[in-house]
Formats: C-alpha cells, sequence, structure tokens
C-alpha cells in the first residue's frame, strides 16, 4: 500500500518522527537548565531555583557551581533555573541582589502564561544570604526592612551558607560582599535581628547543609569547610532540628584549594555528581517530601563541636536605644569586636554566660543561658528590653501577630505587677509603662517586670515597629503583621493542652468530665483571627478560618471577635462525626497560618 501512496506514506513518516522528536526534544528541554526569561513547563512540584555564591570572576556555569543537580532534578520530573549573580553588573550589595531576586521570581511564568507562585531554593553560599535578603526585604540602608507579603518560597536548602560572616572572606575580594560577608559585619547583624530582634526566615520549610572537611586554616579542624563555620552555617537560631554536618568542603577546586583552606580532591557541597553522593541524595530527598535525608549526615545535635557550643553576636544600646560602640567585650573568653559595632565569638560552651561589655555608654552586663548549636544574636542594654510579642494564648509559628490580637510582650525591665480590672478601653499607659505600635499608643491590660499584655492596633499591617517606654528608657522591635495568625488559648495555658472551649449550647466548660460529641457545637476561644466587619452587630472576621478536629473538618459556623471583649476572638463550629472518644483531640484553626495544637474531648 506504501508503494501505491509513497509520498503520503513518507509524509506520515516524517510527521511520526517530527513528533517523536518534539517530545523527545521536550524531555531533553526540561533535562536542561531553563534560560533565563524563557517559560517554564508544568511539573507536580514548583520549579527548583538555584542561587549562586559569590562569584570571584564571571563566566562559570551551571555545573561548574552545581554540577549535575539540574539532570538529578530532571530524573524527579522537577524542573531547574539559575539566578545569576553576573546578570548584575559589578559587585552589588547582598541587598540589591535580594531586591533583583524578587524581582526574578516575579517575572517566572508558566508555559500556560499563569505566574509561578512557589518555587523550591537550593543556595550556596553567599547565594543563601541573597535568599534571607530577600525573605526579609532588607535595605541598603541599616535597619530598613520591606519584605514581601508572601514569600513564594515553599521549601529552601541552604548550602554552606555564611549566615553570621566567615573569617576568610576578605581573602577571595575587597568589595562589599566580601565586607558583608566577613564576621561581623552589621549586615549579617542587621539580617539576625530583622524581626522581633532575631530571624525565624518567615516559617519557611528549611534545611542546612554544613560542611566539616576544610584543613582547620579557617577556624578549627573539623569545624569548618574551608571557608564557613558549623555555628555560621547553621540555621538552628530559626529551626531547630534542620541542620546536618557532612564530610563536604565549600567547593571543589580553584582558590579554595590553592590556599589549602580544603585538601586537594575534596568534595564541594554544592556539586551534585550522582543521586547517591550524600549531598545531592539529602537535597533531593528534602525537596521531593521524602524522609532519607533524616538519616544522611549527622545532626547539629550530635555533633561533637555544636552539641556543646554555640557562638554569639552582641551589638550595645543605651538606655535610649541608641547603638553605642563596643571598646570591649568579655564572657567566658574574650570577644572579638568589628568596627566598635559588633562584639562576636565562636566556640563558647553552652552554658550561663555573663557579658561585660565597655561600651560608650558606660559598662554593661547581661547574664544569659547561651544554646547550643547555632549563633544567638544579643542585644545588650540598660532599661526595657523587649524579647518577644508573641499571641496572649501561645507561640506560633512563624513569628507573626494579626491586627486586633491579644498580645503578650516578653523581656525586662517593665514594671512592676499592674492589672486592669477589664474596663474597655484598656488604659495606654499602666503602671509607669507605655506601648507603642507605629507611634501610637496601644491599650495596656497588665504589666509585670518581665511581661507586658496588651491589645495591637487594627490597623496594623506589614512590618511595624513596637516600641515600651518607662522611666528608665526605651526599647524598640520590628514585628511582622499578618492579615491573620490564629492561635488557641489553652485552659492550662501551655498552649498545647485542652482548648479554652464551651460547648456553645450547654455553656459548659469543655473537659475530659464534660466532653462534647458528634453534632454538637463548641466555642472555642482565640486570637487573631484579624479584622472584622459588622454583621447583625457581630465582629465579624473578614478572612474566614477554618478548623479541623482530630483531622476531620469542623463545620464553621461563626468566627469573629468574642461579644464584648477587644482582643479575644471565637469561633463557633460543629463536631464531626468518626471521632473516637478520647480526652485529647486534636484541634487546629487555619487561617492564613496554622495555629497551635491544642486538644478537645470527645466522647
Amino acid at each position: 500500500m506504501c508503494t501505491r501512496l509513497l509520498r503520503r506514506c513518507g509524509r506520515i513518516r516524517l510527521i511520526g518522527l517530527a513528533l517523536a522528536a518534539f517530545f523527545l526534544l521536550s524531555d531533553a528541554a526540561q533535562a536542561q537548565l531553563i534560560p533565563s526569561g524563557a517559560p517554564i513547563p508544568l511539573t507536580t512540584k514548583p520549579p527548583v531555583v538555584f542561587v549562586e555564591g559569590y562569584i570571584i570572576s564571571c563566566g562559570t556555569t551551571f555545573s561548574h557551581n552545581f554540577g549535575k543537580f539540574d539532570q538529578l532534578f530532571q530524573a524527579t520530573n522537577r524542573v531547574s533555573l539559575l539566578f545569576d549573580n553576573c546578570a548584575f553588573s559589578g559587585k552589588p550589595s547582598i541587598e540589591e541582589l535580594g531586591n533583583n531576586f524578587r524581582d526574578f521570581l516575579a517575572a517566572l511564568k508558566y508555559t500556560d502564561g499563569s505566574p509561578v507562585t512557589q518555587v523550591d531554593i537550593v543556595a550556596h553560599s553567599m547565594g543563601g544570604l541573597i535568599v534571607r535578603s530577600y525573605v526579609a526585604g532588607k535595605q541598603t540602608a541599616a535597619g530598613v526592612f520591606q519584605p514581601p507579603v508572601n514569600t513564594g518560597i515553599r521549601k529552601a536548602v541552604f548550602l554552606a551558607t555564611p549566615n553570621f560572616g566567615s573569617s576568610v572572606a576578605s581573602r577571595f575580594g575587597s568589595d562589599i560582599q566580601t565586607d558583608e560577608m566577613s564576621n561581623g559585619s552589621l549586615f549579617t547583624s542587621d539580617l539576625a535581628t530583622w524581626n522581633q530582634g532575631t530571624d525565624d526566615l518567615r516559617g519557611i520549610d528549611a534545611l542546612a547543609l554544613v560542611g566539616d572537611d576544610g584543613t582547620g586554616l579557617a577556624v578549627m579542624s573539623g569545624f569548618d569547610d574551608g571557608i564557613v563555620s558549623l555555628s555560621s552555617g547553621s540555621i538552628g537560631f530559626a529551626i531547630p532540628g534542620r541542620t546536618r554536618v557532612i564530610p563536604y568542603c565549600h567547593n571543589a577546586e580553584g582558590f579554595i584549594t590553592t590556599t589549602f583552606l580544603c585538601p586537594p580532591g575534596a568534595p564541594g557541597i554544592a556539586q551534585g555528581g550522582s543521586a547517591t553522593d550524600t549531598n545531592a541524595a539529602m537535597v533531593l530527598s528534602f525537596l521531593n517530601d521524602t524522609p532519607d535525608w533524616q538519616t544522611l549526615g549527622q545532626a547539629a545535635e550530635q555533633n561533637k563541636f555544636l552539641s556543646t557550643g554555640g557562638a554569639i553576636y552582641v551589638r550595645a544600646k543605651s538606655s535610649s536605644d541608641q547603638f553605642v560602640t563596643i571598646q570591649k567585650a568579655e564572657a567566658s573568653k574574650s570577644l572579638n569586636v568589628k568596627n566598635s559595632a559588633v562584639a562576636w565569638t565562636e566556640l563558647l560552651p553552652a552554658q550561663i554566660q555573663n557579658l561585660s561589655l565597655t561600651t560608650g555608654a558606660g559598662t554593661l552586663q547581661k547574664s544569659f543561658n547561651l544554646p547550643a548549636g547555632y549563633v544567638s544574636a544579643v542585644t545588650v542594654k540598660n532599661g526595657p528590653l523587649i524579647s518577644r510579642v508573641l499571641p496572649a494564648a501561645a507561640v506560633i509559628k512563624p513569628l507573626n501577630v494579626a491586627p486586633g490580637m491579644f498580645v503578650a510582650i516578653y523581656g525586662s525591665g517593665f514594671a512592676a505587677d499592674t492589672t486592669v480590672a477589664d474596663p474597655l478601653p484598656y488604659p495606654t499607659t499602666l503602671g509607669g509603662v507605655q506601648v507603642t505600635v507605629a507611634g501610637a499608643p496601644i491599650g495596656l491590660h497588665f504589666v509585670s517586670p518581665t511581661q507586658i499584655n496588651a491589645i495591637f492596633p487594627a490597623s496594623a499591617q506589614g512590618l511595624v515597629t513596637l516600641t515600651v517606654s518607662n522611666a528608665d528608657g526605651v526599647h524598640t522591635v520590628n514585628v511582622l503583621v499578618q492579615p491573620a495568625a490564629p492561635a488557641i488559648f489553652t485552659l492550662d495555658n501551655t498552649g498545647s493542652g485542652p482548648a479554652a472551649a464551651l460547648n456553645a449550647l450547654t455553656y459548659a466548660v469543655v473537659t475530659a468530665a464534660a466532653p462534647l460529641q458528634a453534632g454538637d457545637y463548641v466555642s472555642l476561644y482565640v486570637t487573631g483571627l484579624g479584622t472584622v466587619h459588622l454583621v447583625s452587630g457581630l465582629q465579624v472576621a473578614d478572612q474566614q478560618p477554618s478548623v479541623t478536629v482530630d483531622g476531620k473538618v469542623c463545620p464553621v459556623v461563626y468566627a469573629g471577635r468574642a461579644p464584648g471583649f477587644d482582643g479575644l476572638d471565637q469561633i463557633n463550629c460543629q463536631i464531626p462525626s468518626g471521632i473516637a472518644p478520647t480526652s485529647s483531640a486534636p484541634v487546629v484553626v487555619t487561617s492564613g497560618g496554622h495555629s497551635n495544637l491544642a486538644t478537645l474531648s470527645i466522647r
């Protein structure tokens, strides 16, 4: 038949070959790095964005920096992209690169034209600082941050990121990037303290891999990868249990080995060669949502250095909250002082440390329990000192508050115990203490030397300043406000015990002796549902929350302010069927983020 219809059959064969070539090329295209600006194929998991570290001279390829990682991800049906530092002329500051990274993410499009709203990240060395700078919205001016409303990052792997700098950064160049990556830099100090004096990575699901195969010329044998110390590379300051040590060097070749910072032939922590290599297997496992990474490498909590020691970054302030110069700093050993501004050291015993600083405001002292495993950012000052601003109900993650939330401000040097007997509105001065948010006084319910309970303003949004002032001085921190940040009150005030809840029909407190059953309506008492609007005289939450009990949906019939109370929210929902009798059925409220996990008694 094909003899009689040779031309037609030939055309059919050509079309078939063309189609086969198209599909083969499509698969091959995904195996390659997606070029900058090109549309991104849709896959079941978000694209993986690789972020380079410090580049001495441009012109290197993806494979030079990251080996075969793009091919390894393609084998699991993942698409890879590269954020190229060399696309930006000169050596711009890390803050500028963070803003460039923001624009890079915003421009990503799928092949159907829809925007890419979520990515995974693999960041090497300085690349991790670029990502952190973007997440915090850090700007070049000291202390200025413009964090994005949503980071768009699902998961991140930080490979040998010098979160608190490197002792050998200056060997690679004399520019703003190497200066910002030096131990004791104002950049790393600012980044470590941008949100309530810390950085929680905005709750991003993250893993840090740090190497210990340096020669020891950078810091100490077994404690660095030739460039970055275990303490500096750890993300224990944000997430416990997510830093793992592997026998790799910072890079596998070039300046690092020629200067003997790494031994010849040592593997580079960012260079993926085979899916069975420890570094590649851990990155692939974590980003592909398998548990294998948990059994590879060594947990920081088991490392001989990180399990027993920590490190500190110290800034000093006057009682009026102005930074002051540091001439000398002592703890259980002498600290290094960078530019009279930041005192720092590593390899301190994890124990009570008594800091003594000689400063432009006189001698300042502070005692604190230094945690093991990471670098702690510490502020030392006289007068009031804020350590955290949390929902009064419970600790939640990430470190956010919501408009109209009942908050607890923790710290020291506030005032003697004073409580308000529930007048409305609450006073803006109590026990000689005033709290302002973005410069405006807020209502206070309780004041003690170490805690203040207050109502966050309903108008607050984004990153705002919170200031505590009394006769002894003032202290200001940044606080990140999200539209909602639910937290459940508990009867035992632990944040993880029996929920503060009533049977909505009998008004009985829900306990093991008075449990709920399927079909009952429960009133949960929470805070952090956010802004409200009036409906039939009730203040209904603008953002409707969802509730699960024992993992099953508890249909919500009301969510908003508890009538007659500022800062206290109430959710009414109907207990679903199918819950086995228990005194501790887990209950979670979700609105933007997840609440703490409390419990309900069910019969």
